[in-house]
């Protein structure tokens, strides 16, 4: 209650703020941000997006469909051959990022919602070879190589984001359900940061891998509901999570690490609830930077293009209740937010094109794709 009191004097003082070890520094509207929005199509509920080499994009909708689409916006028929997903809430598709040597082996990566065995389902990973053809293509040899253990009722939190390392380790984002305390339980793989090879193996370097069982695959625990990870220039891999009532995070994942959740945060449960903040218990790991209020964050990239050569090395993070895009600047291991873009509609996913264009897809029915230039 106390926090709850301090932090509504604290907005009516300032209106709002990035707090923790970064404080928002900066905030532009669309209409004097320094690019130009330029809408390139639309889609039903996109949820995530990835270049293919020659330059054309996989576009995902949460409701099953992968489409390629072109720059100029013309899009295939949807990718035949893809996974059975359980639609509803935040459940659907996912995810889709390329293999490292996708240029020899053609193979894509998806993550989505998978129903199980009566009232419960989890989020899954799959791998196929994408046969393209003139107008769409098809996955083949389509298999699961990963699975949330176990699967629970519910249709929140499944995370599911996916990254390539510069070694060719498969990191993969599971949220904790909406469970809460799966994300302590070494039992289960919610509420983690996940480490495989590219064919769902698991590394024997991992570092828990001595515990047996779903453990071995575990990078970090103690993540709440992580929709964005990337790796920066120095291979650090950044994590964004959507935070309780208050406190959206960004955590330098660190591994074998600890970040804390649900025994800190520093947000509150949705009922009022207060949950210790950090600072209380220093042997769990404290995010960069916290949001209060929340930004929602979705999506993450780390820009390393040269069209916008002053942005070079920031993150970029989707905001969806704020409607934003969010820059955040790094300094060693530190991070603070520099700018805040307001877009007027939820942001779900932000990708650097080939050219070093940033590529944004809108979120929910109708959303836009929109392609941003100096």
């Amino acid at each position: 209650m106390i926090r709850l009191l301090i932090t509504a004097i604290t907005l009516v003082i300032i209106g709002w703020t990035a707090t923790s070890t970064s404080r928002a520094s900066a905030e532009a509207n669309q209409s004097n941000a320094p690019f130009n929005a330029t809408t390139i199509t639309t889609f039903s509920e996109p949820w995530a997006m990835t270049f293919l080499p020659d330059g054309r994009m996989l576009v995902t909708e949460k409701g099953g469909r992968l489409l390629v689409v072109t720059q100029d916006g013309k899009k295939s028929s949807p990718i035949k051959g893809m996974p059975e997903v359980d639609y509803g809430g935040q459940g659907g598709l996912g995810d889709v990022i390329v293999h490292p040597e996708y240029n020899s082996n053609s193979l894509v990566y998806l993550s989505y919602a998978e129903a199980g065995s009566g009232d419960v389902r989890g989020a899954a990973v799959a791998r196929g070879k994408l046969v393209l053809t003139s107008d769409g293509g098809q996955l083949e040899g389509l298999i699961v190589i990963w699975r949330q253990d176990p699967k629970v009722p519910g249709r929140g939190h499944y995370g599911h984001r996916l990254a390539f390392d510069s070694d060719g380790y498969l990191f993969i984002s599971s949220g904790e359900r909406q469970k809460f305390n799966p994300a302590q339980d070494m039992k289960m793989n919610l509420g983690k940061i996940i480490r495989l090879n590219d064919d769902g193996s698991v590394p024997p370097d991992n570092p828990f891998a001595d515990q047996g069982g779903v453990a071995t695959q575990i990078w970090s625990l103690g993540h709440r509901n992580p929709l964005g990870i990337a790796f920066d220039a120095q291979g650090r891999l950044w994590n964004q999570e959507m935070g309780p009532r208050g406190g959206d995070e960004l955590n330098l994942v660190v591994r074998g690490e600890n970040y804390g959740y649900p025994i800190v945060s520093n947000g509150d449960h949705y009922n009022g609830r207060e949950i210790p903040d950090h600072h209380t218990r220093p042997e769990f790991e404290a995010p960069k930077i916290t949001w209060i209020p929340v930004i929602s964050p979705a999506g993450l990239m780390i820009y390393s293009g040269d069209l916008f050569p002053d942005w070079k090395g920031s993150a970029f993070i989707g905001g969806l209740s704020s409607e934003a895009i969010i820059r955040v600047t790094f300094d060693g291991e530190n991070a603070r937010e520099a700018e805040r873009f307001r877009m007027g509609k939820r942001i779900r996913e932000i990708e650097q094109g080939p050219s070093g264009a940033l590529w944004v897809l809108e979120d929910k029915s109708g959303a836009r794709l929109l392609k941003l230039t100096p």
